[in-house]
């Protein structure tokens, strides 16, 4: 099996774990769809497109951090799940099935185009100013009462290393184990750089806000 399709596999057997932004609950008519789907009516997977493209393009947005790129790969994430939706098996949310397809398709991009995905010298350093807690676990102050077009805002600033692995664990629900696996570093470097992410956000979130030009393109995708 190669590359793309042992990732697609894994997509389609990855378990639902939601992460910081909660899912939209089951789509009225969407079994039917998939269903409909499956069997080549395009008309039921032009409702599957119209039902998750925002939700797919604002997964793009926020992994790659540039517009074109993620209008690019919404299409691409679109094109494979028409080849690839007579595997879904129903064990997920197809939501989440989705989720997890556009993920490995955006993480096999990047390696395409040679970038690193998490910088290997963002090790856990014990001299670091910053509180003296568990990585990797969940942060009190970003899972409670934030405003999300804040933080939203925030994410979209992170540097890429940080915003993978913030956007794979904190609102994609991967743990830290398949993160590593997926970018090819330590899970302590996967804890490590969500750690600094959250650091980095906390900071951010308490400067004022400056729009980006991720929001608009964001805005205009809904």
């Amino acid at each position: 099996m190669n590359s793309e399709g042992q990732l697609m596999t894994e997509a389609a057997h990855a378990k639902p774990n939601p992460g910081l932004f909660k899912r939209n609950p089951p789509i009225v008519g969407e079994a039917e769809a998939i269903e409909a789907a499956k069997n080549g009516d395009a008309e039921a997977f032009s409702k599957l497109y119209a039902l998750h493209k925002r939700r797919v393009y604002t997964l793009c947005l926020r992994m790659l951090g540039n517009v074109s790129e993620a209008e690019d790969m919404t299409q691409d994430a679109f094109l494979h799940l028409f080849r690839k939706i007579g595997s879904f098996r129903g064990e997920s949310a197809f939501s989440t099935w989705l989720h997890r397809l556009t993920v490995n398709l955006v993480l096999m991009q990047l390696r395409k185009k040679g970038l690193n995905l998490v910088s290997l010298e963002e090790t856990i350093n014990p001299d670091d100013d910053a509180p003296k807690r568990d990585f990797g676990t969940h942060d009190p102050i970003l899972t409670g009462s934030v405003d999300r077009v804040a933080l939203e805002r925030a994410v979209a600033l992170l540097p890429p290393g940080y915003r993978m692995v913030f956007v794979l664990h904190d609102v994609e629900g991967f743990e830290h184990n398949e993160i590593a696996a997926m970018l090819g570093c330590s899970t302590g470097n996967s804890k490590s750089q969500l750690h600094k992410a959250r650091l980095r956000l906390r900071e951010l979130l308490r400067q004022p806000s400056q729009p980006p030009a991720q929001e608009r393109a964001t805005e205009a995708a809904k």
